[in-house]
């Protein structure tokens, strides 16, 4: 059974914005934070987490519970400081409130997918 006039125009307008909310999805989860790792933090997380490992075993070999509980601890935020990105550079690629209304926005180096999007819209709409 075809569909009506109506159903088709709202089942494309549906598609435009499916995809439309896609890129920008990957755009804001895929495309952000991509750059240089902080190696100090890591430098720092595996320093922790080396002397909590090595109070652990300081603790266990001792019999003190308290070094060896403190020296897990420590382990586990030296992996946390290791892993976690930068608060500064989440900050910097956090969007800005109302940034994300206007229809094109000036990107002097859009990455591939982004061209692709952008063609992909194009040719939806009916301009390629």
């Amino acid at each position: 059974m075809p569909l009506s006039e109506q159903e088709q125009r709202l089942l494309e307008e549906m598609e435009r914005n499916l995809y439309k909310n896609d890129a920008d999805f990957v755009a804001t989860v895929g495309g952000a934070g991509r750059g240089r790792p902080n190696y100090r933090a890591i430098v720092l997380g595996v320093l922790l987490a080396v002397a909590g490992a090595g109070a652990l075993i300081g603790g266990v070999a001792s019999q003190i519970t308290v070094v060896g509980v403190l020296g897990f601890a420590l382990m586990f935020v030296g992996v946390l400081v290791a892993i976690t990105p930068s608060k500064r550079r989440a900050a910097a690629a956090a969007p800005l409130p109302g940034a994300g209304t206007s229809a094109k926005p000036a990107k002097p180096q859009a990455g591939f997918m982004d061209r692709l999007n952008e063609r992909w819209d194009r040719r939806q709409e009916g301009r390629d």
